[in-house]
């Protein structure tokens, strides 16, 4: 999808020049912002409510107190036994053309044989253990192992269902047994505030990225702020195989994103622009205070009107933050929301050194910087369980630990420094969801907290070609042009024109950079804990053996001095292309 356009002494792809015009685009806005801090707004600040409603209404908001207590003991417990096992574990992503650990430790778990990808890394979803045929029977794990895994599922249900309920005004009550028992004064507390569909959430989708010099950045530069520095986040350079097992001294987890479209809560009854249920001290994580609100008592117009010297042409250019990588055109969600994959996070704060603060709202230490999620159904949701604990035990985070600052979201208008930022507090236990757009037209952010945090963030996976059916079909497909002799067992070729050539390459070296190298790479590493990924692997080595036969089989026949010339001529281009282009991912692979 790539156009090459010729500049001066040099080609550039468009993908090249979007991120150098973004960049500089971003450095001017920078430039212009100066030593300024946008303001933002938590919930104790008069106007919060207001800016949710008019500028972030695709966030969803669902109290812990409002899910099934068995839920969350049953998911808590699973979050904790994966752990405990040792299955989260940190990726080697490439950012800037160089290799980089996340600082993230994860797993992906969802429908079986899908997959998620994100910088450049294929992780392989560990399947949810329902009750589906393509699971059921199949001993591929411990009980234990697998009891977590249909917990997640059991969330996974939950959020689907929950989700596709959600109408525009409507409001979410936060507690499931408020009613009769719940306090006077609180009621408000009991409502989530709605907001359009947003697409992705914490966790890859474009999870935090981080350079060697441990800055986090998004793997599309296009928002202005994109490249937001903290610490190094446990990015090691080293490669050594003992580091591929090792979970997340210094954790964060991937970004969290969400596409969203406004959708205002009817009835809201905080009518003051304040969020009931959070006191101010709860929403502190550093002692850093919100810029430029004064004694927090300008109306939202008024705060966007005193940035307006500070607001510069790029609205109109706001990014999907997916840059050139995603299909086009890209699939939209309809119908019922059906998660297939979640990304699963664990950090610990305690363990992660420098963190850096957020540098254009002063919102505090960030765990993972301002990002877009990839590789999403465009206006699809995304749902977040989280999650907080002292210790490997799961000692939760809310009983004696009022001292304790909660971990927070930050999310922000993209391309604008105009709108104030909104800083939403997260208890141990509780959702949110974004719908929608807001993947694309917002970023978000993650604050840390004082206390270890897991995060499941569901979301639906853009998996066009990211299945293990999908790869399978490919496979069959190329194969087809393949005979071989009953008798003798030699091949030969079928088919010798060279968009039958081209073609057949192209799969050829899908499998083997997009699926085979991937696996071998990181994928299996959770085979010592599933083993469902084994056998299909195993079996798409074989066709891509065969692949290689075919490669020689055209080889030969290129070189066969019967053919006629111009024939030849064109099966050689089109073989050399396919073939220069696995060289050098080949050493590509080699180098990482």
């Amino acid at each position: 999808d790539c156009v090459c356009i010729e500049t001066g002494h040099s080609t550039w792809k468009t993908a090249d020049l979007m991120k150098a015009c973004c960049n500089l685009k971003r450095r001017r806005l920078l430039q212009e912002l100066g030593n300024q801090k946008i303001p933002f707004l938590g919930p104790s600040d008069e106007g919060f409510q207001q800016l949710w409603d008019s500028s972030y209404s695709g966030l969803v908001l669902r109290r812990s107190c409002s899910l099934p207590a068995e839920l969350h003991g049953r998911v808590q417990a699973a979050l904790l036994t994966l752990r405990r096992k040792g299955c989260l574990l940190r990726d080697l992503v490439r950012v800037r053309e160089r290799d980089v650990f996340t600082a993230v430790s994860r797993a992906l778990m969802g429908e079986p044989g899908h997959t998620y990808r994100y910088l450049d890394t294929r992780l392989f979803a560990i399947p949810w253990h329902s009750e589906d045929t393509e699971v059921k029977g199949q001993n591929c794990c411990d009980p234990d192992f697998r009891a977590a895994c249909k917990a997640l599922w059991e969330l996974n249900t939950f959020f689907c269902s929950d989700v596709s309920q959600l109408k525009e005004g409507d409001r979410l009550t936060q507690c499931a047994k408020a009613g009769a028992e719940a306090k006077q004064g609180e009621e408000g507390d009991t409502e989530s505030k709605h907001s359009d569909d947003s697409k992705n959430s914490e966790g890859g989708d474009s999870e935090s990225r981080q350079s060697e010099e441990g800055d986090t950045e998004s793997k599309h530069s296009e928002e202005w702020d994109i490249e937001s520095k903290h610490s190094d986040e446990g990015c090691s350079g080293s490669k050594q195989e003992g580091e591929w097992e090792t979970e997340s001294k210094h954790s964060s987890e991937e970004g969290e994103s969400s596409q969203v479209k406004p959708s205002v809560a009817a009835g809201s009854e905080h009518s003051e622009g304040k969020f009931p249920g959070w006191a101010p001290k709860a929403i502190s994580g550093t002692e850093t205070e919100p810029v430029g609100l004064g004694a927090q008592k300008k109306p939202v117009a008024q705060l966007k009107h005193s940035m307006s010297d500070y607001y510069t042409e790029g609205k109109e250019e706001q990014s999907s933050g997916q840059g050139c990588s995603q299909p086009s055109p890209p699939q939209v969600c309809t119908g019922p929301v059906k998660f297939n994959v979640t990304l699963l996070n664990y950090m610990d704060p305690a363990a992660m050194s420098q963190l850096k603060e957020e540098p254009y709202y002063g919102m505090g230490k960030m765990a993972v910087g301002w990002h877009h999620d990839e590789n999403l159904i465009s206006h699809s949701p995304v749902a977040v369980y989280s999650y907080s604990c002292h210790d490997d035990k799961g000692e939760s985070s809310e009983g004696g630990s009022g001292e304790k600052a909660c971990w927070r979201i930050g999310l922000k208008v993209a391309w604008d420094i105009h709108t104030p930022g909104l800083m939403l507090p997260l208890e141990s236990g509780d959702c949110y969801y974004m719908r929608d757009d807001l993947n694309s037209t917002h970023q978000h952010c993650v604050l840390a907290g004082d206390t270890a945090r897991f995060s499941s963030t569901h979301r639906v996976a853009e998996c066009s070609s990211g299945t293990l059916t999908y790869i399978q079909s490919q496979c069959q497909e190329a194969l087809s042009n393949l005979h071989t002799d009953p008798e003798t067992g030699s091949h030969s070729l079928l088919a010798l024109l060279p968009t039958t050539l081209q073609h057949c390459e192209e799969i050829h070296n899908e499998v083997e950079f997009e699926w085979l190298r991937q696996y071998w790479f990181q994928g299996q590493r959770y085979t010592r804990f599933c083993s469902w990924w084994t056998r299909p692997m195993e079996q798409l080595e074989k066709d891509w053996r065969l692949m290689e036969t075919m490669t020689m089989l055209f080889l030969a026949t290129v070189e066969e001095e019967g053919q006629a010339q111009e024939g030849r001529r064109e099966m050689a281009e089109t073989l050399l292309s396919a073939l220069t282009d696995r060289h050098q991912q080949r050493q590509t692979w080699r180098d990482r």
